[in-house]
């Protein structure tokens, strides 16, 4: 399997568009890296880089791209809202699929490695890269920024990890490291205040806020018995936060970097700055994403705002996002788009999905081709998503019911439940067309000697294999969207009786159908063992799904008088 890394550097220049193409180039000039996200933000004179890759292919890139960033940006002239230490200020490395946080953090010190020795560049290891905890955090690296370095880098306690011990006046010094996913997320205000901002970061960052006597902003420091300061915790773990004003846009933002969004996600984050700015007079009026965001992130976002209304979270994936963006005011400063923001649509295989992204008519006219895909296997699988939706709709629908409001929650559940398993039957419509193209391509190999001829058998029995698989799994699904059916045909809203009684037929006709592909491409497979037992699961679902479907229309017959 393909080990993959996220790096995510952040460039000391937001203004000239030409410095950053120039930069980008040099990410996109290396084979195998995908460029992901260009964030340039104009007030904090700084661009946020996105790419993506097998890891020693990254490092090149990252490599390449620092070096031409130490050429084009002089700090000497550098100025921004943004703390900054360099004109590559930090670049971390992010674990993404098949590899350990261990090995990206090697990667991360190979990196660092590099950028010292050869580009003669300060450079810091930080986060899990970074052996020495006491000097592992980002902002206690940074601590002083680009103009305190002069100073800092000559004590002994901050010599660079890998370079020279003397700070470049022109290209500063870099931050590499290894690190868990971050947002980084910004929380607009109606003020102009940076110190009314910044008392809502103190009330919501991890870190919170010093300890003081009487004035909390002016009163004397309470210390502890080793005279450190002491500090008051704010309401957020895994949240780092600071105020400040964004001329660019007139107002003041809360800047927050989001580090483990399993204990702290966005959704939270920006409830808890709305409920403090409404505590000291002030109102969010919308946020921002900067860089990528997770799926995950946005759909969760979306159903907590949902189930806030009491509304039901059954819904597309596109209107979650929809829902998130809308609630969270993710385009008040600039449109989010979210096929250019939401990581996993990046990293997307778009052939992987070309059927299902068609059009209905596309699609009928594609199945109608010459082609013999998509053929009965994908139909079936088309049908069964059909089937799940109509029962979706059901949910949804019963959900918003006028006086059932008590019955909300209920249908939401049941709702959420159909969205699973039409989504998973529109995956299976494009991969059961790839299964048929796996066989075409097995018994298109070579076969002019003995070991060529092995191969080639040895091929045409895994795609067979696969073929029967997807078709099975098909079954299962649309058997599985019954138990939505069935409860939307007994409890749900009367006035979509028949589109309830429509859907346990797709539903049957979707497992029937996919049967007879199982079928066809079991008999030749060699593994009799595994043909017979995948047959008789087979004719069990079949003949579970036949039954179950007559129940349902003897329900929807007996309510619409048929």
């Amino acid at each position: 399997m393909t080990k993959l890394i996220e790096c995510v550097p952040n460039f000391s220049e937001g203004v000239n568009l030409d410095i950053i193409r120039q930069i980008t180039n040099e990410v996109e000039s290396v084979e195998g890296v995908r460029l992901l996200n260009v964030d340039p933000g104009k007030a904090t004179n700084r661009t946020v880089v996105t790419f993506v890759g097998e890891p020693d292919r990254v490092i090149e890139a990252a490599f390449l791209a620092i070096k031409k960033a130490g050429e084009l940006i002089d700090m000497s002239k550098h100025k921004g809202e943004h703390p900054r230490m360099g004109a590559t200020d930090v670049c971390p490395l992010i674990p993404i699929a098949n590899i350990s946080m261990e090995e990206t953090a090697e990667y991360a010190s190979k990196l660092a490695k590099r950028v010292g020795e050869e580009l003669q560049i300060p450079a810091y290891l930080y986060e899990y890269a970074q052996p020495d905890k006491s000097r592992s955090n980002l902002s206690v690296i940074r601590a002083g920024e680009y103009e305190g370095f002069f100073k800092k880098i000559q004590q002994p306690q901050w010599k660079p990890d890998f370079g020279p011990a003397v700070f470049d006046a022109r290209r500063g010094g870099t931050v590499i490291g290894a690190r868990d996913f971050l947002i980084a997320y910004n929380v607009n205000l109606n003020t102009t205040s940076t110190r009314r901002a910044n008392s809502i970061a103190f009330d919501v960052r991890e870190a919170g806020r010093v300890l003081r006597e009487g004035d909390p902003i002016n009163g004397k420091i309470i210390t502890d018995e080793n005279g450190k300061p002491k500090s008051v915790p704010g309401s957020l773990k895994s949240v780092k936060a600071i105020g400040w004003y964004i001329e660019e846009y007139g107002i003041a933002q809360i800047s927050m970097n989001l580090t483990n969004i399993e204990v702290t996600p966005l959704h939270k984050a920006f409830d808890e700055v709305c409920t403090k700015a409404a505590e000291r007079g002030m109102r969010v009026t919308g946020s921002e994403l900067v860089g990528l965001v997770p799926l995950k992130a946005m759909l969760d976002a979306g159903k907590y705002f949902l189930l806030k209304q009491q509304r039901s979270v059954g819904l597309s994936e596109k209107e979650l996002i929809k829902i998130a963006i809308l609630s969270m005011g993710l385009s008040e400063l600039a449109p989010f788009n979210p096929e250019e923001r939401i990581i996993e649509y990046l990293l997307k295989d778009k052939a992987a999905s070309k059927l299902a992204s068609m059009t209905l008519t596309d699609f009928a006219d594609e199945t109608a081709s010459e082609s013999p895909a998509p053929g009965g296997g994908s139909i079936s699988a088309y049908i069964g998503a059909l089937g799940a939706a109509l029962a979706t709709m059901v949910a949804n629908l019963s959900s918003h019911k006028k006086g059932w409001d008590n019955r909300w929650l209920e249908f939401s559940d049941w709702a959420e439940k159909g969205q699973q398993y039409k989504d998973e039957l529109v995956k299976l419509v494009d991969l059961d067309t790839a299964a048929f193209n796996k066989i075409m391509e097995a018994f298109s190999l070579p076969k002019g000697n003995d070991e060529e001829k092995a191969a080639r058998t040895k091929a045409i029995q895994d795609a067979t294999k696969y073929a029967i698989e997807i078709p099975f799994k098909v079954m299962q699904a649309a058997y599985g969207s019954l138990t939505v059916i069935k409860a939307m045909a007994q409890t749900g809203n009367p006035n979509s009786i028949s589109d309830a009684g429509v859907a346990a037929l797709c539903a049957r006709s979707a497992v029937i159908g996919a049967f007879m592909n199982v079928k066809i491409n079991a008999s030749g497979y060699n593994d009799k063992d595994f043909v017979v037992d995948i047959i008789a699961k087979g004719e069990d679902i079949e003949n579970k799904t036949i039954a179950l479907e007559k129940e349902i229309i003897e329900i929807v017959n007996s309510k619409i008088g048929g």
